[in-house]
């Protein structure tokens, strides 16, 4: 078995305070990375840093706002000033609000101001997080890493999450434009795309009651479905799975991976 090493590095890992990005952050730090953690959620922050600097002893973390791109700056340039270089960037903060393109009922249907914040935060946060990351990598000659964390949805679509789905479609592009852009510079970028995931604590009961009304079942019958949708594999994923794929991606033994998404959802897709 290799053991992957990432000693000597330091990144963001944005939306790090639960579910994926800390799963992620922490195999980060069990492979020996410096990680910042990057969330708007300050409380569960502050915890996760205390756990994980009580554990590996080099974790940080710092509240952003990932649609502002002021508090991107200041992350970035707080990473630098502590740590003195960023070798890589997880993009993952999120948000999937549960919507119907036309509901009859009008009850659960696209509204501006939720499309406006789900583009705000799982596209501007990603462009404007990579471009920050980007130019500090440039500037030190490092050869870094950006992941974006996209789904399976963004290729397959999925119903009631249009916009979420566009979003994470949009990763997708962004992974392979980006990768011709910045491999001048010996930067890569590449993304990873979850499927179906064991339950954390961003899967909600507003969520579940929302996409459940979206497909026009009970909460119970969407929860009985996350066990029976066609996975080849048998079962659906976990958050150490995904956590696994992308240290790899950010390590040097990705090397010569670049400009790709790693479908990350054993084998799911609409055939």
């Amino acid at each position: 078995m290799v053991n992957i090493d990432l000693k000597g590095k330091t990144g963001i890992v944005t939306g790090g305070a639960g579910g994926i990005g800390k799963a992620v952050a922490e195999k980060l730090l069990q492979a020996g990375a410096t990680v910042v953690i990057s969330d708007i959620n300050e409380e569960q922050g502050v915890i996760v840093e205390k756990e994980f600097k009580d554990k590996y002893g080099n974790a940080l973390f710092i509240k952003v706002d990932v649609t502002n791109i002021t508090d991107i700056e200041k992350m970035v340039q707080k990473t630098k000033k502590e740590f003195g270089r960023i070798d890589y960037l997880v993009n993952n903060a999120g948000i999937l609000i549960p919507r119907l393109l036309v509901d009859p009922a009008g009850k659960e249907e696209i509204r501006e101001e939720i499309f406006d914040k789900m583009i705000a935060i799982n596209q501007k946060g990603a462009v404007f997080c990579s471009q920050a990351a980007a130019r500090e990598m440039i500037k030190d000659k490092i050869k870094g890493v950006i992941l974006n964390v996209s789904s399976e949805s963004g290729l397959e679509g999925s119903e009631g999450q249009s916009i979420y789905a566009a979003t994470k479609a949009a990763l997708y592009s962004f992974t392979r434009s980006w990768a011709k852009e910045l491999g001048k510079y010996g930067i890569r970028v590449v993304g990873i795309a979850p499927g179906i995931l064991e339950a954390t604590a961003l899967r909600t009961l507003e969520y579940e009651r929302a996409l459940a009304y979206t497909r026009g079942i009970s909460i119970e019958e969407l929860r009985q479905s996350y066990e029976k949708v066609s996975i080849p594999i048998g079962r659906v994923g976990t958050l150490e799975e995904v956590a696994d794929i992308s240290a790899f991606l950010i390590s040097d033994l990705a090397s010569y991976i670049s400009g790709t998404v790693v479908n990350v959802s054993g084998g799911k897709s609409r055939g």
